[in-house]
């Protein structure tokens, strides 16, 4: 189904029926580790789930840690990282636009 009210030009498909792949998810929570230092905090996951369009990021990022940080750290680290993306997996997360025609 196309969208024919955007700005001319642009067609967009408004399924949005392509779910993210977990290398798509691994990539995003690593790119929202922002100090750097390998641990994502709820602040960074707040900011993850915010990007992954998540209606309340906050409380999505509190699950998740709670569910994927196994040592109780308050941080998700390199050996977590699986089990937080395999949470994000089974939330159905997807692509917006994924079959756009610029």
């Amino acid at each position: 189904m196309f969208d024919f009210f955007r700005p001319r030009n642009i067609i967009r498909c408004t399924c949005a029926h392509v779910p993210m792949t977990e290398v798509q998810l691994t990539n995003i929570f690593k790119r929202c580790d922002l100090n750097g230092d390998g641990y994502l905090t709820k602040e960074d996951l707040t900011e993850a789930f915010r990007q992954l369009g998540s209606t309340f990021p906050g409380y999505r990022a509190a699950r998740a840690l709670h569910r994927a940080d196994k040592n109780g750290d308050g941080m998700i680290d390199k050996k977590e990282l699986d089990q937080l993306v395999e949470y994000a997996r089974k939330r159905g997360y997807r692509l917006k636009n994924a079959c756009s025609n610029k």
